[in-house]
C-alpha cells in the first residue's frame, strides 16, 4: 500500500510539473482549423436538413444533446489526429444512447461511477462488493449480479475493459478522468459480440485540448473520504494527450469499510502523417477493500451498519459472521466478524492497449487494435478466500467505408476480431488468522476462454431524412476449463475431484433500424436487436447447493429485443427523449446466494420477457427571466418477469418444484427516477455560481424466486453548492468550488441485496415464509447515511 501511495502521489505531482503555458503557432492553427470544421459541419447540416453532429448524432437521445449537463461531444473539431474509423459509441444511428458530459458531475463529489451513469435513462445502480465497487445495469442487465457488470460490454476510449469472461469492475474508475460516458442501450452483440445482451457503456477520458494545461483536485468529506487527482493534457496539429492520477481513501460508514486506492489513466494520439495515426491507453489501478459480511434483511434491521461488530464474542445484536474452520482444513469451526477474519479485497489491474488507423483514401479507413488486460485477484472475502491470475488479450481489426451502395450515400463497416482469457484461479478454507490465513486449498480452475468472429454493419441514406441501418455479429466461442475439487474428511484420507469443461459455442446476432428525421425538431427510431452471452467459467463449477461441484450443462442467454424510440430538441430549451422495449429471453442465467458461508451459483430460466419505457428530459422553463435555471430528469421503468420456468427446491429427503411462471425476476428495480432541478448564473459578477436539488427514487423489488421477499423502495435527496467561473476573472477563473450534502434526510435504507434462494419447508413440503427467507445471511449491506462533501480544483 505504501508503494501504491508513493506511486499516487508520485504521478499527482508531475502533472502539476509537466504544464507548460505558453501557446504556439501551431495550436492557434489547429485551433483556427477547429472551428473552420464547426462552421463546415454547420453549414453542411443546413443544406441537407439534418441535425449538427455537435447537437444530437443520429439515433441519439435527446439527453446526449446539448442541453447543460447532458451534453453530446462536439464532434466538429475532430481533425488530424482523431480517427476516420466508425466509433463505437459515439455516432450510433437507430440505437438508444445517452451521452452524460462532464458539466453534468464535475462540479460534484463524483465518488464512483455511479454519480455518472444514474444521469442517463435505463440506468439502474447498486452498491457492489465494497465501499469504492458499483454493480451498473442496463435494463436490468446486472441485477441478479451484486457486483461489477454483467450481460453489458465495457469500454474506455474505445478500449475493451470488459475481460472474455464477461465481467468489467468500476472500482478500477475514478470519475474525475473522465470528459463523458456513452450509454448504449438495448440487445447489441452485432456490434459488441459476446455479453453485449444489455448494450455498451464507454467512458471517455478528457481530451487534452480541453485541458491545455494542468489542473489538481482535493475532494474531503464525511467518514474520512480524502481525494487528491490531477490531470495534465495538451494538443497540437499531429498530437494530443492527457494523463490522469488519483489517490483516494475513506473509512466508510459501515464497520470494516476502509479503502486506499490509486489510479493512473492516459490516451495519447499521434498523428505520423495525414493517413497514419496511432492511440496508446494506459489504466492502472491497485486498491485495498476492506468488506463487511453481507446481511440477512432481520440483521439489517437490527443494525445496518455493523456498530459493535468488532469481536464475535462480544458482538451487538444484528452482528454479521462468517464460520472458518479452526485449523484450517476439517472439524471444528468457530464464528468470526469481518474485523477478527480482516474481511478484504487487494485487487490490482493493468490494461495497455494500442491503436493504428491507416486512410487508404479519403473515404476507407482501416484500423486495427491490441489491448493487454491482467487482473490481479487476492481476495479473502469470506470462509473460502480466493486468489487469481486472469491475463486476456484482445485483437480487432476492421475498414470503415463512408462512401455510396447502390447509388446510395452510406457507411459500410466490415471487421474481424480475436480475444483470450487465461484463467488461473485457486480457492482455500479460511483459517483465523485474519487476512492472510489461507488454510487448505479447496479448488483449482485452469483454463481458457476464447472469443472468434466477424461483424458487419451497413448504414445507408435511403432519403433526406431516412436511414436503413443493418448488422451482423458471428462468433465463435471456445470454453476449456477444468476444475480440481478438495474435500477433507475428517480421520479419512482427502480426496480429489477433477471436472473437466471443455464447450464449443456458435453465436449469429443480426440487426435493424430505421432512424427518421421526420422534422428538425422530431427524430424517430425503430429497431431489432439480438444479444448472446455464454457461461462465465467459474459458473459450471458451482452446484445449487453453493458448493464446488458439476455445472457444466449451463447454456448460453440469448434475447431479442425491439425498441420504438422519439426524440424532441427544442433549441437549447427543451430536449426529451422517450423510449419503449420490449425483449424475449431464452436460457436467462440467475445468479443466487446460497449462504453467506456459501458460494453464489448459476441456472438457466428458459423463457422470459423484459419489457420497460424510459424517458429523459432537460428542460429551461424560463429562458428569458431565468436563464440559469433547468430541470434534468431520467426515468426508467423495468418490468420484468419468467414464462417458462419451473424451479426445484430440496431440502434432505424432500424435492418439490414449483412454477415460477409470471413471477417477477429478482434484483430487478421496476422503478428508478433521478431528477435534479438547479440554477447556474450564465453572465454578470456571479456567473459559475449555482447549485441544484436532486431527488433520487428506486422502488420496491423482490430478491427470491418466489417473490416473497421485497427490498423497500427508497428516497433520497442530495443538495450541491458550486462555482466554477468563467474566463476573464483572474485568479479566479483558475479555480472551481463545490461542496454537497447526500441523502439530505438520513434515511436508512438498502444498498445492495444479494438474490437469495427459497427454502423447503420439510414437514409442508411448502416454500417456507417470508419470514424465515428474512434470516438468509449473504445478501444486505446499507447504504450510506448523511454525508458531508467538499472539493476546490485549480488550473494552471
Amino acid at each position: 500500500m505504501i508503494k501504491m501511495k508513493m506511486l499516487a502521489a508520485i504521478s499527482v505531482a508531475a502533472l502539476a510539473a509537466a504544464h507548460v503555458d505558453a501557446q504556439s503557432t501551431a495550436e492557434r492553427r489547429a485551433e483556427l482549423l477547429r472551428q473552420r470544421a464547426a462552421i463546415d459541419a454547420e453549414l453542411q447540416a443546413l443544406d441537407t436538413n439534418e441535425p449538427r453532429q455537435d447537437d444530437s448524432a443520429a439515433g441519439r437521445t435527446a439527453t446526449a444533446s446539448s442541453a447543460p449537463g447532458r451534453t453530446s461531444e462536439v464532434t466538429g473539431d475532430e481533425i488530424l489526429v482523431t480517427g476516420k474509423a466508425l466509433s463505437l459509441t459515439t455516432q450510433v444511428t437507430g440505437q438508444t444512447v445517452t451521452t452524460v458530459a462532464d458539466t453534468a458531475f464535475r462540479n460534484t463529489p463524483a465518488t464512483t461511477i455511479a454519480d455518472i451513469v444514474k444521469l442517463s435513462p435505463g440506468i439502474a445502480v447498486i452498491q457492489g462488493n465494497g465501499p469504492r465497487d458499483v454493480g451498473v445495469s442496463i435494463r436490468g442487465s446486472n441485477a441478479r449480479n451484486s457486483f461489477g457488470a454483467r450481460n453489458i460490454q465495457v469500454f474506455e476510449d474505445d478500449f475493451p475493459v470488459t475481460q472474455p469472461d464477461g465481467l468489467a469492475r468500476f472500482d478500477l474508475t475514478d470519475p474525475h478522468a473522465y470528459g463523458a460516458v456513452d450509454i448504449v442501450r438495448g440487445p447489441s452483440s452485432a456490434r459488441y459480440g459476446n455479453y453485449g445482451i444489455g448494450g455498451a457503456v464507454n467512458f471517455r477520458t478528457r481530451r487534452g485540448r480541453d485541458i491545455k494545461g494542468a489542473e489538481i483536485g482535493l475532494d474531503g468529506g464525511s467518514y474520512g473520504y480524502a481525494s487528491l487527482y490531477g490531470t495534465v493534457g495538451d494538443a497540437g496539429p499531429n498530437f494530443e494527450y492527457a494523463v490522469f492520477g488519483s489517490f483516494v481513501r475513506a473509512d466508510g460508514s459501515t464497520e470494516h469499510n476502509h479503502y486506499e486506492t490509486g489510479t493512473i489513466n492516459a490516451l495519447a494520439t499521434y498523428a505520423l502523417s495525414d493517413r497514419d495515426r496511432v492511440t496508446a491507453k494506459v489504466i492502472y489501478n491497485e486498491g485495498e477493500f476492506q468488506l463487511s459480511t453481507r446481511l440477512s434483511y432481520n440483521q439489517y434491521l437490527q443494525n445496518p451498519y455493523q456498530d459493535g461488530c468488532k469481536v464475535a464474542a462480544t458482538v451487538a445484536p444484528g452482528c454479521g459472521t462468517i464460520s472458518v474452520l479452526a485449523n484450517g482444513i476439517n472439524g471444528t469451526r468457530i464464528a468470526q466478524t469481518a474485523t477478527e477474519g480482516d474481511l478484504a479485497r487487494n485487487d490490482r489491474r493493468t490494461i495497455i492497449g494500442a491503436r493504428y488507423e491507416h486512410d487508404f483514401a479519403s473515404d476507407l479507413t482501416w484500423r486495427t487494435q491490441a489491448t493487454f488486460d491482467s487482473r490481479v485477484v487476492n481476495q479473502p472475502t469470506s470462509a473460502t478466500p480466493f486468489k487469481g491470475t486472469l491475463d486476456s488479450y484482445n485483437i480487432t481489426s476492421d475498414l470503415t467505408y463512408r462512401g455510396g451502395l447502390f447509388g446510395l450515400e452510406g457507411t459500410s463497416f466490415l471487421g474481424v476480431f480475436y480475444n483470450y482469457l487465461d484463467n488461473q484461479s485457486y480457492s482455500f478454507n479460511k483459517t483465523p488468522a485474519g487476512r492472510n490465513g489461507f488454510g487448505a486449498l479447496t479448488q483449482t480452475v485452469f483454463g481458457d476462454v476464447r472469443n472468434m468472429g466477424v461483424r458487419a454493419r451497413q448504414e445507408l441514406t435511403l432519403t433526406g431524412s431516412l436511414q436503413f441501418i443493418a448488422g451482423i455479429g458471428v462468433e465463435r466461442s471456445i470454453l476449456n476449463v477444468r476444475q480440481t475439487a478438495y474435500t477433507y474428511p475428517v480421520n479419512a484420507n482427502p480426496t480429489l475431484t477433477l471436472i473437466p469443461a471443455l464447450r464449443h459455442y456458435f453465436n449469429i446476432a443480426p440487426e435493424a433500424a430505421l432512424f427518421w428525421q421526420a422534422t428538425k425538431a422530431v427524430r424517430l427510431h425503430a429497431r431489432v436487436g439480438t444479444g448472446y452471452g455464454i457461461p462465465q467459467a467459474g459458473n459450471l463449477f458451482v452446484t445449487d447447493q453453493g458448493v464446488p461441484g458439476n455445472n457444466t450443462a449451463l447454456k448460453t442467454q440469448k434475447n431479442v429485443g425491439v425498441d420504438l424510440g422519439a426524440e424532441l430538441a427544442l433549441s437549447d430549451n427543451l430536449k426529451a427523449e422517450l423510449t419503449g422495449y420490449y425483449e424475449w429471453f431464452r436460457n436467462e442465467q440467475l445468479s443466487q446466494s446460497a449462504g453467506v458461508n456459501l458460494l453464489n451459483y448459476v441456472t438457466n430460466a428458459p423463457r422470459s420477457i423484459h419489457k420497460g419505457v424510459e424517458l429523459g428530459l432537460a428542460w429551461k422553463p424560463l429562458p428569458s427571466i431565468l436563464p440559469g435555471a433547468k430541470l434534468e430528469a431520467a426515468y426508467s421503468y423495468n418490468h420484468q418477469s419468467y414464462t417458462n420456468y419451473v424451479e426445484r427446491l430440496t431440502s434432505g429427503a424432500v424435492s418439490a418444484q414449483f412454477d415460477r411462471d409470471g413471477n417477477h425476476i429478482p434484483g430487478v428495480i421496476p422503478t428508478f427516477v433521478n431528477g435534479r432541478a438547479g440554477y447556474d448564473q450564465p453572465d454578470g459578477p456571479l456567473a459559475g455560481l449555482g447549485g441544484f436539488a436532486e431527488l433520487s427514487y428506486r422502488s420496491s423489488y423482490f430478491i427470491d424466486n418466489g417473490n416473497l421477499l421485497k427490498i423497500p423502495d427508497i428516497t433520497l435527496v442530495n443538495l450541491n453548492l458550486h462555482y466554477d467561473p468563467p474566463k476573464g476573472l483572474g485568479v479566479w477563473s483558475r479555480m472551481s468550488f463545490f461542496a454537497s450534502v447526500q441523502n439530505v434526510f438520513d434515511k436508512t435504507y438498502v444498498g445492495s441485496a444479494s438474490i437469495i434462494s427459497d427454502s423447503l419447508n420439510v414437514a409442508t413440503g411448502q416454500q417456507n415464509p417470508a419470514t424465515t427467507l428474512m434470516n438468509t445471511t449473504g445478501s444486505i449491506y446499507a447504504g450510506f447515511p448523511r454525508s458531508v462533501f467538499a472539493g476546490v480544483k485549480t488550473r494552471f
